[in-house]
């Protein structure tokens, strides 16, 4: 899988989850991504995190996570 499938993908997945979760799409909660990593692995969409990375798949996919989120500023 590329990158940019990914993260199109995760972001799409980070959108579901909340929908799911009736988590706010907006800087009023703070969802984790850890959880948002098992949910992905329950669900069997862990398969989008197998992309190549300088960083790691899992520093991008949280960077993602918090930006669909809009927590970057604990970055």
């Amino acid at each position: 899988m590329k990158k940019d499938e990914a993260e199109k993908a995760i972001r799409h997945l980070c959108r579901e989850r909340a929908k799911e979760r009736g988590i706010p799409h907006g800087p009023v909660d703070q969802p984790s991504f850890s959880e948002f990593k098992s949910w992905l692995s329950n669900k069997g969409y862990s398969h989008y995190l197998g992309f190549r990375s300088v960083m790691g798949p899992d520093y991008d996919a949280e960077l993602w996570f918090d930006q669909e989120f809009k927590q970057t500023w604990r970055n």
